[in-house]
């Protein structure tokens, strides 16, 4: 493992889910679980996340719609969170479903719909 990439990866990560979230899921993790929580710490947000080739709001809302197409609803609310971090607006998420319900589906554009809408109470996205 790379200490340099886990440790950008757990920054990006923090950022964009929130330290308290990240804190979370790292302290629940045990011996089993534990290699993973690592590993995609370091993989994803810090090779995946870790340049400056896209910016953290262009990526997230690539996230939100790929997570929607594979219909991975609990991924999905999380990085819709973090796509409102990034700066994602309410137009844009509404967007973006429009996007999954066309390549997807109407059923999963309408269970993105469910969890946008869940994540804009709860944040009071404007």
């Amino acid at each position: 493992m790379s200490k340099a990439r886990f440790e950008l990866g757990l920054a990006k990560r923090k950022a964009t889910l929130g330290a308290e979230y990240v804190h979370k899921n790292l302290e629940a993790a045990d011996d089993f679980t534990r290699p993973f929580q690592e590993m995609m710490t370091e993989w994803c947000w810090g090779f995946g996340w870790g340049d400056d080739a896209i910016d953290a709001k262009t990526r997230s809302m690539m996230n939100l719609t790929m997570l929607g197409a594979l219909g991975k609803m609990n991924e999905w609310e999380i990085h819709c969170r973090g796509a409102i971090t990034n700066g994602v607006t309410k137009k844009q998420l509404r967007a973006i479903i429009h996007v999954i319900g066309i390549y997807c589906g109407v059923p999963q554009s309408l269970e993105c719909f469910r969890a946008a809408k869940k994540v804009i109470e709860e944040t009071g996205l404007e």
